[in-house]
């Protein structure tokens, strides 16, 4: 029996108690997370408030719960664009023939260097600042790091003696790639999908951050950083609970996909 890898426990139990928290907030907050009350506002941590009030007398312990959905809901769409789009034209450039292959990957290069912010900020200038913008720049930005990923992994498995053999039948390109080439680079998929969930994580706050993200009221971490600028030296605190959250998450799920991959790498997780 193969030991459990701490990255990979550790970042199960940190994206499991965000997933959970995110989940009760559906159900449950100490208080409306868009309820304003300006005779609490910049209230300190207290049995009422466990996290304090911001500015606008809204409780902070609240907005991280709700605005732990708007960070999972925006990662899990981002990944899922990135993956329909990365993971097929991945394959597709593994088992082309040299140029459209060249031509699938330089194009690829040149979406990978473009700034993912950057095009993120483009994309709220023409089509407006909303969460579905900011999911759609986001998953396009992630289309590249998957394409390579994955065509790297198909390449590995087009030279295993069963495609061989596969196509020496006779077997047509999308039957192979659908059998043989798809399930075997699965498991690239899903470490890959972990990686850039913990980079859509950043990017949101990010977005948020710079006022192209999920627009007000909806709570979202980066804005509740945003909007704590001001109180940085009178009520940090503010800024501290939504950083904290952010920088948690992000390593949760760096955690999980590091034990992903050594989970589904034996030899990685044989020299530790």
């Amino acid at each position: 029996m193969r030991r459990l890898n701490p990255s990979l426990v550790a970042g199960g139990v940190i994206v499991g108690v965000i997933v959970l928290m995110a989940l009760v907030s559906f159900l449950w907050t100490p208080y409306d997370a868009t309820f304003v009350d300006p005779s609490i506002r910049l209230a300190k941590p207290s049995w009422d408030h466990w996290f304090g009030t911001d500015k606008f007398g809204r409780d902070v312990l609240s907005q991280i719960m709700v605005g732990s959905r708007t960070t999972l809901f925006v990662g899990v769409v981002a990944v899922g664009v990135a993956a329909v789009i990365g993971v097929p034209l991945g394959i597709l450039a593994a088992m082309a023939r040299r140029w459209p292959s060249e031509f699938i990957m330089r194009t690829n290069d040149l979406v990978l260097a473009f700034p993912a912010l950057l095009l993120a900020i483009m994309f709220g200038a023409v089509f407006g600042t909303s969460t579905l913008t900011a999911m759609i720049a986001i998953g396009i930005a992630s289309v590249p790091l998957f394409a390579r990923v994955i065509r790297s992994g198909a390449l590995q498995v087009m030279r295993t003696e069963y495609v061989l053999a596969a196509r020496a039948a006779g077997r047509q390109p999308w039957p192979i790639a659908v059998r043989h080439v798809l399930p075997n680079v699965t498991g690239l998929i899903t470490v890959q999908a972990s990686v850039s969930f913990a980079i859509a994580v950043l990017a949101e706050a990010a977005l948020s951050f710079l006022g192209f993200g999920t627009p007000p009221p909806t709570p979202s971490w980066g804005r509740m950083l945003q909007e704590s600028q001001e109180f940085l030296f009178s009520a940090p605190r503010l800024a501290i609970f939504p950083g904290v959250a952010i920088a948690i998450a992000v390593l949760g799920f760096n955690l999980l996909g590091d034990g992903l991959r050594d989970r589904f790498d034996p030899k990685l997780e044989d020299r530790r």
